[in-house]
């Protein structure tokens, strides 16, 4: 690219700035941005306003290389924009198009400059086009990065919530798991455990897998795991929810869980208290037929 394209691109953005960023604010209104209701009309301006500004600082330093270090402050900038819109929900189109949409605004700009030749415009367009896919690319690239993140801090807080750790009784604890047990969850599953185990002093913990749609042997294998960590700290482990498919699956697998399973969490927690010396029996009913107290006669 030629100095004269990169000089005319440089004055376009610093000296047309007031025509260029009222066009831009309005394709950014007719694209529904302000409709969300995630942003306001005057944070948008302004981030619209400081853009250029950066935009015209890089370009007077570096030209058009957005790799060259004058770019830094822009793509710092967008880069703050792309989390945080990643963070409050915005899509990937909403987001990239705060960069795309600013092509049009800069090209009627250039358009309007009647001292360039078709060659250099020509050029100058390409010179321009480049710049904002560049500029565009990066924006979308932090936001899917950022949203990826969002994404495995949901599935970490989801992964917790859904093993909670349940007290029974004294000395005896039950972790019931819903959905898929992958390696990801057991360290979660294993994690939670233990360190109930060490809070409570617990001698028994019921692993209830009444939820879990499907065994084979990658989660046995993660169920003998969390058992042996159990193990090693001192409590002993009993499965519940062992339904005929599951058990069915099992055998076929020729998979040895080498630990007391029970059909319903009820028969666990029955073993559990009885190896903590613990019993449930019925009380003895009532007399219902226990003599009334004679009504005194006024």
């Amino acid at each position: 690219m030629t100095a004269i394209e990169t000089d005319v691109i440089t004055r376009l953005v610093a000296d047309k700035e007031q025509e260029i960023l009222p066009e831009w604010f309005d394709l950014l209104k007719k694209a529904g941005v302000l409709q969300t209701g995630r942003i306001g009309k005057a944070e948008l301006t302004k981030q619209c306003r400081d853009f250029l500004h950066l935009l015209g600082d890089a370009l007077a330093k570096g030209g058009v290389d957005v790799a060259n270090p004058a770019y830094t402050s822009l793509r710092d900038f967008l880069g703050d924009i792309s989390r945080s819109r990643a963070l409050q929900g915005f899509s990937p189109r909403e987001t990239a198009i705060f960069v795309f949409s600013l092509k049009q605004p800069v090209f009627n700009a250039m358009n309007r400059d009647k001292g360039l030749s078709p060659a250099a415009l020509a050029q100058t367009t390409w010179a321009i086009t480049q710049l904002m896919d560049e500029l565009g690319l990066y924006t979308s690239d932090v936001y899917q990065k950022n949203r990826e993140e969002v994404i495995l801090s949901q599935q970490r807080e989801i992964a917790e919530l859904s093993t909670p750790v349940v007290k029974l009784w004294d000395g005896v604890l039950a972790i019931p798991i819903i959905g898929t047990l992958d390696s990801q969850r057991t360290q979660v599953v294993m994690e939670n455990l233990l360190q109930r185990i060490v809070d409570d002093g617990a001698a028994i913990a019921i692993i209830d897998i009444t939820g879990v749609p499907t065994v084979d042997t990658l989660t046995a294998q993660h169920l003998l795991k969390t058992v042996a960590a159990a193990r090693l700290m001192g409590a002993d482990c009993i499965i519940s929810g062992i339904r005929p498919q599951i058990a069915q699956t099992i055998v076929h697998l020729g998979v040895e869980l080498n630990v007391i399973s029970k059909a319903t969490l009820a028969d666990a927690f029955a073993v559990a208290l009885r190896r903590t010396g613990r019993a449930v029996t019925k009380r003895k009913a009532v007399d219902q037929e226990r003599k009334k107290t004679p009504e005194k006669d006024e």
